[in-house]
C-alpha cells in the first residue's frame, strides 16, 4: 500500500515545487493567436481609461485576480499575508488555497485568515468539491467561509490531479448533485473553479444548472498539476503516470470561449497560463470578468508585500494601456470586436 502524505506535507511540497521546478503545460493559454486592433488615433485620455469594476457587491480597481494558491503551512501563512496586503493596498480580488488543511488541524486556521490584512477586499474561501463526496457537508463549507470571512466560496474540481497522485481522492460520482444542494443552502456564492485543465461546454452547462455564480475556467497553457505531482511522485510509477499527462487539457483561451456559449450569462474567471496584463484583457475581450494569475505573484510575494503591489500595478497599467491603445475607455467597452485572430491574418 502507498504510503499518503500528510496534508501539510504535501502543501509544502507544491510551495516548494511551484517555486523551483519547471511545471508548465505542454499547452499553451491559446491566447497567442489572438491580437488587439491598434488604433493609431484612439481619441480618448489615458488618464481617464477606467479599468474597475463591481463583483459581489465589492468595487475592484483592475480585473485582476490572484488565484487561490496556498495554505495550510508556516511559510503558506507569510505568502498569503503579504499577497493580502498587496491585495487591500490595491484593491484586488484574491482566494486563498485549499482550506482542507485547516478544517482537518485547526492550528493551520491562522495560514488562511488574511481578513484582519485586508478587510476591503473581495476574498473567495475554496474547498475541493470532491470532498463533498467524503463526507463534507453544507457546514464545512459554512466553516471554510466563516474561518476568513469570505464573500464567496471556490469549489475546486481537479479529478485529473486526484488521478495521478499516491492516494488521491477520484470519487467524482454523483458530485453535481451536492453541488446543487451547496449553492441552494450556502449563505454566499459558489465559484467553481479548475486548477489548469479548463472547461468544457459540457462541465459549463452542468455547473450553470448546479446554481454556481462564476465558473474560473483554469484552463491549460500555465502550471499542469499532473507535473508538479511528477516531482512529488513516491514511486516510479507514479512518476511517469503523472508525466504522461503534461500536453493534457482544455487551453484557457477555448475554455473562456466554452463557457461562454453553454452560459452566456455566467461570470467566468479567466486563469491559467496568464503572464501579464496583456493577457488578462484578452480575456476580458473574450468574455471573462477577471482574469487571474498565480505564479507571477507568488514569486512576488516569496519577496515581500511590497513586490507584489507593484507586480499588481504594472498589471493593471498593462491592462490600461492595452484599452488606451485600442481605443476603450471602459472596461465593458472591452469585447471580442477589439481582437483579430493571428491564423487568420495569416490564410487571407
Amino acid at each position: 500500500m502507498r504510503k499518503v502524505a500528510p496534508i501539510e506535507e504535501r502543501k509544502a511540497d507544491h510551495i516548494k515545487i511551484n517555486l523551483e521546478k519547471d511545471v508548465r503545460s505542454a499547452l499553451t493559454t491559446g491566447l497567442e493567436k489572438y491580437r488587439f486592433v491598434h488604433e493609431a488615433l484612439p481619441e480618448i485620455n489615458l488618464g481617464e481609461v477606467d479599468t474597475s469594476l463591481t463583483l459581489f457587491g465589492k468595487r475592484l480597481n483592475a480585473p485582476i485576480l490572484i488565484s487561490s494558491m496556498t495554505g495550510g503551512t508556516p511559510q503558506a501563512g507569510t505568502l498569503n499575508r503579504r499577497l493580502a496586503e498587496a491585495a487591500q493596498a490595491t484593491r484586488t480580488a484574491m482566494g486563498v488555497g485549499s482550506q482542507r488543511a485547516a478544517l482537518e488541524n485547526v492550528s493551520q486556521a491562522r495560514t488562511f485568515q488574511v481578513r484582519k490584512y485586508a478587510p476591503d477586499i473581495l476574498l473567495f474561501a475554496n474547498l475541493g468539491a470532491v470532498q463533498l463526496n467524503y463526507g463534507y457537508a453544507i457546514d464545512h463549507c459554512r466553516r471554510a467561509v466563516d474561518m476568513i470571512e469570505a464573500d464567496a466560496l471556490y469549489l475546486h474540481l481537479n479529478p485529473l490531479q486526484e488521478a495521478v497522485q499516491a492516494g488521491g481522492d477520484t470519487n467524482f460520482k454523483g458530485l453535481a448533485n451536492k453541488i446543487e444542494e451547496i449553492c441552494r443552502k450556502l449563505e454566499v456564492p459558489i465559484i467553481a473553479k479548475e486548477v489548469g485543465w479548463g472547461i468544457s461546454q459540457r462541465t459549463a452547462k452542468l455547473l450553470a444548472n448546479c446554481g454556481v455564480k462564476a465558473i474560473d475556467v483554469a484552463g491549460a497553457g500555465g502550471t499542469s498539476w499532473s507535473q508538479v505531482e511528477m516531482h512529488r511522485a513516491p514511486d516510479e510509477f507514479t512518476r511517469e503516470l503523472a508525466a504522461t499527462f503534461v500536453g493534457w487539457g482544455i487551453p484557457t483561451a477555448e475554455a473562456i470561449l466554452n463557457v461562454r456559449k453553454a452560459a452566456p450569462k455566467m461570470a467566468i474567471f479567466a486563469s491559467g497560463g496568464l503572464k501579464d496584463g496583456l493577457d488578462i484583457a484578452k480575456c476580458i475581450a473574450l468574455g471573462a470578468t477577471l482574469g487571474g494569475m498565480a505564479g507571477n505573484f507568488l514569486k512576488a510575494a516569496a519577496v515581500s508585500s511590497e513586490k507584489a503591489v507593484e507586480m499588481i500595478k504594472l498589471t493593471k497599467r498593462q491592462i490600461q494601456v492595452t484599452m488606451f491603445a485600442c481605443g476603450v475607455e471602459k472596461l465593458e467597452s472591452l469585447n471580442i470586436g477589439k481582437l483579430v485572430e493571428r491564423w487568420n491574418d495569416i490564410s487571407k
